[in-house]
């Protein structure tokens, strides 16, 4: 196979253009067509157009496109990446095949259409050797094959996308009997890369692996609430974190899905899966097709299994009761099991915790899992040739945090099928003779092959740096309570951070100084990276608070002296520091980064100073940073800093937040020669290259003393577009004081224009303001409700 440079997406629908969406964020150029409508609308008769004009013509394609642009969450990384996009229709348009390298269908989930399509329209104007895949959710690829020539069989494939393609990592792919391995092996590859997803290999059976196993988890969730007479409210209350599953659970990921787009897949099961020992589970209740008959279909019509209502007290939240069709008021429930596993970080510790405790949620819990795990260990190898890529399709396509064999080795084989025998259930024979299904040895993950009992070393990408691998090693050569250093190989050493959420405390900051040494004496870079859920949320705020109801103001500023050092410490070593950030990246996690010589983040990286949503500035070189790069920004082009210091302001003062890793860019996080990787895994494995390529010609530098100062005069003019806003009701009172000490920071103080400042006077400033805003009543309170709710006050 040769590269892919165009990529052609037929059906402009919801699932279509967002696809092409995701292709133009990997900076393919993509051809998105749709059919011809059959008729003006009257916008297009009122212009004086027919059917022959090209803007009619395409109306279907470019709507889609057009919808991109406001849709949420965005699918776009940046709004200007929609230039990648060239739309068309199926009658005029079809010649440009010739130029694509991939072509995926994404039509109606029809059969007969699709088979049409094909033969007609696509497979004549297919370029030779070009791949043709089908988005399919569960429709038989060797049946669309016996209609395609030879030649188109051998590069067929299934590319499932999840919804929303940007966002959901997995990718199931799908062979048809006459696929050639290698086109196989290069999609696979290609779209693990580029596209960053998830790569599960999944047989040709209805609906694949991921919607197979967690439509039978939802479908099992509904008989079980009935059975034992709860509400579709307490089942979520279960079905969530507690049992190592996302936030949305059962009932709000089918609103998330559409109600009737489960439906269709449930019915779809029933019809096709006629040898299935559970296929009665697929029959959904009367009640789901009267909410299906009633439009209750979810988010899509803002009323599903749930709703909510904008009353006189704010949003007043409503559950679905099916005993009696209507909306009842959210009774919030809460079990003892519940409460008590939520303290549990450790995913397995809290599933283990849950299903041993007595209460309804628990029983609950378990008839489920039971269920689920036992219906999963007997699709293979009917779905799956092996547990790794169901596990991976539940933690990618569902969003668990444990797939369903990892769930039983978190619970015990032994005391999981004398549980299930003790219940009356018939526990499949195989399941008996495991032990474990995952396990290491000499340094290497091993999975439990169900067919012959034998264990295979778990596949890994050979640009995959697994952090948790590499400290079964013995590669750890510094550890304490929240940080590590890790011998990544060629000299490169990895700082990772594990308390909870990544918070930074003492024990990071300590740890950071010693990984710096090491790399120091020992090596030539120093990567800081985690494997964790988050790069970082921030400074602990849980200590400060502490400090804070204790006066201890002293304590406070030697704490924030003490961040500064080891974020001026990262910036002034003696051989590169690379950060890699992903996810979430807050406050002292994105100053973390400032400080770095490189960052390497994955795509989906959400970074900022966001510390004025909770009273305070960012005072770990954050503020310091943000004003060093406007000023010699500035002095590199030889103009006025005040539009740079502006803008840089402006971040902090808003607590801007990127929506992907692209924002960084126009944001000023990202600078010259840092890169975007979209494949999570490859991160730390190109951060390490990274190190590398700069240890060859490294300068370290020293620390700046000869910054202009932007001056008294600057912060007069911020301060004065703040009265405005205050007085215009934009702003609070307290908004526009805590604005304006972050102007006063970042403009170098009570100065004249042009003072030569140094970075430690910056730094000064901004950890003098910190302690005095932690004197104010309302940046406590402000830090008090972000701990309590998660989201921050204005007051």
């Amino acid at each position: 196979m040769k590269q892919i440079n165009k990529v052609a997406v037929l059906g402009a629908g919801v699932m279509g253009a967002t696809i092409a969406a995701h292709l133009a964020n990997a900076g393919i150029q993509v051809l998105l067509l749709d059919i011809v409508p059959r008729e003006t609308n009257d916008a297009e008769k009122s212009a004086g157009l027919t059917t022959d004009d090209p803007k009619v013509r395409n109306r279907i394609a470019a709507a889609g496109l057009e919808g991109l642009k406001k849709m949420k969450p965005a699918p776009f990384f940046l709004t200007s990446y929609a230039a990648n996009i060239e739309t068309g229709n199926f009658e005029d348009d079809l010649s440009k095949l010739k130029d694509c390298d991939w072509v995926i269908e994404v039509v109606i989930e029809n059969m007969a259409i699709k088979k049409q399509l094909f033969t007609e329209k696509v497979v004549p104007n297919l370029k030779e050797g070009a791949v043709l895949s089908t988005n399919t959710s569960g429709l038989s690829i060797n049946e669309i094959a016996e209609c395609l020539p030879e030649n188109v069989r051998k590069n067929l494939l299934v590319t499932h996308f999840f919804n929303p393609p940007r966002y959901m990592r997995l990718l199931e792919i799908v062979s048809c009997s006459a696929t050639d391995p290698a086109v196989t092996a290069f999609m696979a590859d290609f779209i693990s890369k580029r596209l960053g997803k998830g790569i599960v290999y999944a047989k040709d059976t209805p609906n694949f692996i991921a919607n197979r196993i967690g439509v039978y988890a939802i479908c099992n969730c509904v008989r079980t609430m009935l059975e034992m007479g709860m509400t579709v409210e307490e089942v979520d209350a279960v079905a969530g974190p507690a049992t190592a599953r996302p936030k949305s659970a059962a009932f709000r990921t089918a609103d998330l899905v559409g109600v009737d787009t489960l439906q269709h897949v449930a019915n779809n099961s029933y019809e096709l899966l006629v040898n299935d020992e559970q296929r009665e589970i697929f029959k959904f209740p009367d009640f789901i097709k009267e909410m299906v008959a009633k439009g209750l279909l979810g988010n899509k019509s803002k009323q599903g299994f749930f709703k909510k209502v904008k009353g006189e007290q704010g949003q007043e939240f409503f559950y679905y009761d099916y005993t009696t069709g209507e909306y009842a008021p959210s009774q919030r429930p809460k079990f003892a099991s519940i409460e008590a596993a939520k303290s549990i970080d450790d995913p397995a510790k809290r599933l283990r915790s849950l299903i041993t405790a007595g209460d309804k949620a628990a029983k609950f819990a378990w008839i489920n899992l039971r269920d689920t795990l036992i219906y999963t260990f007997n699709r293979i190898p009917e779905i799956a040739d092996d547990i790794v890529n169901i596990d991976n399709a539940m933690k990618w396509g569902f969003n668990w945090e444990l797939g369903p064999f990892e769930m039983l080795d978190a619970v015990g084989v032994a005391y999981f099928v004398e549980r299930a025998e003790q219940d009356g259930v018939k526990v499949p024979a195989g399941l008996k003779s495991v032990e474990y299904f995952y396990k290491f040895e000499n340094g290497k993950k091993y999975y439990y092959g169900i067919v012959d009992g034998q264990y295979y070393e778990v596949p890994q990408k050979p640009t995959h740096i697994s952090l948790t691998i590499l400290k079964k090693n013995d590669k750890v050569v510094e550890k304490n309570s929240g940080a590590s250093v890790i011998d990544l190989g060629d000299g490169v050493f990895c700082l990772e951070f594990h308390t909870k959420m990544n918070a930074i405390g003492g024990e990071i900051l300590s740890m950071t100084h010693k990984a710096i040494r090491r790399a120091e004496e020992d090596g030539v870079g120093l990567v800081i990276a985690n494997d964790g859920s988050m790069f970082s949320a921030g400074a602990n705020l849980m200590l400060l608070v502490m400090a804070i109801a204790e006066g201890a103001y002293d304590e406070i500023a030697m704490t924030v002296k003490g961040f500064q050092k080891a974020m001026m410490a990262i910036k002034y070593s003696r051989i590169p520091v690379v950060a890699a950030p992903h996810n979430l990246v807050m406050g002292g996690g994105c100053e973390t980064c400032l400080h770095a010589d490189a960052i390497i983040p994955h795509a989906e990286t959400y970074m900022g100073l966001v510390e004025l949503g909770v009273g305070l500035l960012p005072a770990g070189g954050g503020t310091k940073e943000m004003a060093v790069r406007a000023i010699k920004l500035a002095e590199e082009f030889e103009v006025d800093a005040t539009p740079f210091i502006f803008k840089n302001y402006m971040n902090i003062a808003m607590a801007k937040v990127s929506m992907s890793a692209a924002e960084l860019i126009p944001m000023g996080f990202m600078r010259q020669g840092d890169a975007i990787t979209m494949d999570i895994d490859k991160r730390i494995h190109d951060a390490k290259l990274k190190a590398i390529s700069l240890a060859a010609n490294y300068r370290p530098g020293r620390p700046l003393t000869d910054l202009k100062a932007p001056g008294r005069g600057v912060a007069a003019s911020i301060k004065s577009q703040l009265w405005n806003m205050q007085q215009g009701g934009f702003i609070s009172e307290y908004d526009q004081y805590l604005a304006s000490a972050v102007a006063d920071v970042i403009t170098g103080g009570d100065v004249p224009a042009g003072t030569l400042i140094t970075e430690e006077y910056l730094l000064d400033l901004e950890r003098e303001a910190f302690v005095r805003l932690c004197g104010q009543k309302k940046t406590l309170e402000r830090i008090q409700h972000m701990l309590k709710k998660g989201k921050p006050l204005r007051n």
